[in-house]
């Protein structure tokens, strides 16, 4: 079975969730496994991450929210943590987090993500379901592809049972990542991550801090359509689909959509698989 979730960063207005609760029912109706919420560096958007989950969870809906480390107390995570069990919530996406600006990784109680992923087990068993990231094109701060696969297995080893990549837009590389990591002994569900094109700047620009390639045939081609938003979404659209496809006839147990708080992307990208 193909899993499907969706996931989206919290706003920071009312109205600017009033418009995210109607992104979300839209989303719903292709009957996703869950909408994770994002969460900021050192909890800078805890009280705006939990408002989004709840709102999410009053509609019928499952919630997953991110939670990471870095800059965060234990106390303050133990705390979340039963906040969240309190309201229902079973899935948690666990990462490190971006570190907050002007801090450093000795100021924090737990330094990385496998850290955080032992803590939650200690602290709630297998109440939670655990997801944790991939990185098929290395993370950004490893020093190297080795040091980045022997750090996802250390997530894997320390309780997480599902993984999310980060986004790519050559599947070459998601099933170069997951046959490395099958040797390495990790068995569980690795899901790609994907970005719909909507915006050739945008995209550019944030591929280029977080380390996702943006292949020169995407990128020629999306220059080439300058100003054209409908020529870009519609191109966008096809070359993510036909990556999809690859990526689901190649064994991939699911797709998360990055959904940037929009839902025609997605959904248009859905129902050409569907």
């Amino acid at each position: 079975m193909t899993t499907l979730s969706f996931e989206f960063f919290p706003t920071k207005t009312a109205e600017g969730t009033r418009k995210l609760l109607a992104v979300q029912e839209q989303l719903a109706q292709a009957n996703p496994e869950f909408f994770s919420v994002t969460y900021g560096a050192g909890g800078s958007t805890r009280d705006r991450t939990l408002a989004i989950v709840e709102a999410i969870q009053r509609t019928g809906a499952a919630a997953t929210p991110h939670l990471s480390c870095v800059g965060d107390s234990v106390a303050s995570l133990r705390d979340l943590l039963q906040i969240y069990k309190d309201m229902g919530i079973r899935r948690i996406v666990t990462l490190r987090g971006d570190l907050p600006s002007g801090a450093g990784l000795a100021s924090s109680e737990l330094r990385y993500a496998n850290e955080l992923v032992e803590f939650i087990r200690k602290e709630t068993g297998d109440w939670f379901t655990l997801y944790v990231a991939a990185y098929p094109e290395k993370h950004p701060q490893s020093r190297s592809f080795e040091d980045d696969l022997k750090n996802f297995v250390r997530k894997v080893e320390a309780g997480a049972d599902n993984a999310i990549t980060q986004y790519f837009f050559n599947a070459d590389s998601y099933f170069w990542f997951v046959d490395r990591v099958r040797a390495m002994g990790v068995d569980i569900p690795i899901i790609p991550g994907i970005m719909p094109i909507t915006n050739y700047t945008k995209l550019a620009r944030f591929s280029d801090s977080c380390g996702a390639e943006l292949p020169r045939w995407i990128r020629k081609q999306l220059e080439a359509y300058g100003d054209d938003s409908d020529s870009i979404r519609q191109f966008g659209t096809e070359v993510v689909t036909q990556m999809c496809e690859r990526l689901l006839a190649g064994g991939a147990p699911g797709l998360h959509f990055y959904t940037l708080n929009q839902a025609e992307p997605s959904l248009k990208v859905w129902g050409n698989l569907s």
